[in-house]
């Protein structure tokens, strides 16, 4: 497997590698051991869905030392993480919806990890053997109910607040990638995932020996420096080294 989606066509949802922008049905569990159709999909009246769907998703805070310096917190001595809810996911192309448009609300761009197979209590060592795949996410966030509240789940659960996707990269190294947010076509964020204090293989380990992660299971890792308010209007792109860009809209 390389690249893989969720998609739909009429009342069918299925997975499909993408080749070239071309769509291969899978064959069997996409977890498991998977065949394709050999015959492209016609692409007409296919919609592109989120490319999982995590029984949880967690999101880690704080785990570029640059974002932690200007949100002017503290940088943790272990990963700091806590629960969105799997209602806030929407896919690539949609709207992300500001519920509060006195509040401020800023973007977050961030590398997500896909879990791929049931792990309870993994080395570091061996974390790479129940990831399924890398894409791209984002978080946003409510920053004038975050910075009213102790607990931060409220602030970035709102429907739409986790535009992810549009496809999964099984086949990607996570640890030197260039990660950026434009926002109506202007550089907004730009750093590497070498920056993260808390890598891939690290942040599986550890939330791991908190909890079950179960495949489709979704791991933001959070985000670099330069984080901003959105408007309507906005159009918003998660650009990662070797992906296919994520782009939402703002309503």
């Amino acid at each position: 497997m390389a690249t893989i989606g969720r998609f739909q066509k009429g009342d069918s949802i299925f997975h499909a590698k993408v080749v070239d922008g071309k769509l291969f049905k899978l064959k069997g569990d996409v977890f498991g051991s998977p065949s394709y159709e050999k015959n492209p999909l016609n692409p007409k009246g296919i919609k592109t869905l989120i490319p999982v769907e995590p029984s949880k998703v967690i999101a880690v805070g704080l785990n570029y030392a640059d974002h932690a310096r200007e949100s002017n917190a503290q940088v943790p001595q272990e990963p700091l993480f806590w629960l969105k809810a799997p209602t806030s996911l929407i896919p690539d192309g949609a709207k992300i919806e500001i519920p509060f448009p006195e509040h401020r609300t800023d973007y977050e761009a961030e590398l997500a990890i896909v879990i791929g197979r049931r792990v309870r209590n993994v080395a570091t060592a061996a974390a790479a053997r129940y990831i399924f795949g890398y894409t791209a996410a984002q978080d946003i966030s409510d920053r004038t109910i975050q910075h009213s509240e102790s607990q931060w789940a409220r602030a970035k659960s709102f429907d739409t607040f986790t535009p992810l996707g549009p496809h999964v990269e099984t086949k990607i190294d996570p640890h030197q990638l260039t990660i950026q947010l434009f926002q109506n076509g202007q550089l907004r964020q730009n750093s590497l995932t070498s920056q993260l204090m808390f890598n891939c293989f690290e942040l599986v380990s550890f939330i791991s020996t908190n909890l079950t992660l179960l495949p489709g299971d979704v791991i933001l890792t959070g985000t670099p420096s330069s984080v901003g308010p959105i408007t309507s209007g906005d159009r918003l792109e998660v650009r990662i080294q070797g992906m296919t860009p994520l782009v939402n809209t703002v309503k």
